[in-house]
């Protein structure tokens, strides 16, 4: 029997364009699930889960970080009180206690609380000092020497440190990585983005990242326009959610602002939403 244990954390909200979460969909039908302010940005969580197995503590992802000057920040319209070590603390955890940062890709939301400022701001040092920190080597050649077009998305003071810290380690292959822990890789939304797929009892927790960033995205064409390759992203959806209802997945959501977790069924119209819950109403 397991003795698994898994928390939600969350980092804390910020604001981006509703159009570019959701492509080519015209705004009257994005909206009505994610109604956007009059400059047209919608809310978003930047949600990441923290798994207690045995002696290993595993974060997977950790938000934007506090080191970017306001003026980064401001676009972004960063909200709300919680931040990543007082959700840590909450459940009684510290950075320290971190054994395994998984990163499901290094764009800054996800990873930019890899990497801190020391106390007195003049370099740069690991956020969890004890942890083994997980890319993979197709995904970390893509990040380090960024295309242009996702250039603002991978920055370099959230990635860099991570390898010179010598803190930085490779997932080869798709499958198991840890205990009760596997992954996929995807390509639609940047190069071998990880998805990873939990073993809980007798379920299957999915933390889905940017492969279905909110229930808003479950229809198939509504893929966010950030995504590099959508005709990929179109298939690797297709694909995932066809399993996420055969094998009645939970789907842990990085970046609803309104869903922690659900629940997909298969409907005339395709693939749709079955349930919506917090994670905790289900262990």
């Amino acid at each position: 029997l397991t003795n698994m244990q898994l928390y939600t954390i969350d980092t804390g909200y910020f604001k981006l364009d509703g159009g570019a979460m959701f492509g080519v969909v015209p705004k009257v039908l994005w909206n009505k699930t994610n109604p956007s302010d009059k400059q047209n940005l919608c809310p978003w969580a930047m949600r990441s889960l923290l798994i207690e197995d045995g002696n290993r503590l595993i974060l997977i992802d950790n938000g934007i970080g506090e080191k970017q000057d306001d003026k980064f920040l401001k676009h972004y319209y960063l909200h709300g009180d919680v931040t990543l070590n007082s959700s840590l603390a909450k459940h009684g955890f510290s950075p320290d206690d971190i054994t395994d940062v998984f990163l499901s890709h290094l764009h800054f939301d996800h990873c930019g609380g890899s990497v801190k400022w020391n106390k007195d701001r003049t370099r740069f040092e690991m956020a969890f000092k004890n942890a083994r920190y997980w890319s993979n080597k197709q995904h970390w050649d893509w990040a380090t020497k960024p295309n242009r077009r996702e250039q603002a998305s991978f920055l370099k003071e959230n990635i860099i440190p991570i390898q010179d810290s010598g803190h930085l380690n490779f997932v080869e292959n798709e499958g198991q990585v840890f205990n009760n822990f596997s992954t996929i890789f995807v390509n639609g939304h940047t190069e071998a983005q990880m998805i990873p797929h939990i073993r809980y009892k007798d379920r299957t927790i999915v933390f889905t990242a940017d492969l279905l960033p909110s229930t808003g995205h479950i229809p198939l064409p509504y893929v966010m326009g950030y995504d590099t390759k959508p005709l990929i992203t179109l298939t690797e959806k297709e694909k995932f959610l066809k399993k996420a209802v055969e094998e009645e997945y939970i789907l842990f959501l990085q970046h609803d602002n309104y869903n922690e977790c659900c629940s997909v069924q298969q409907t005339d119209r395709g693939v749709r939403l079955k349930d919506t819950f917090k994670l905790s109403e289900i262990l």
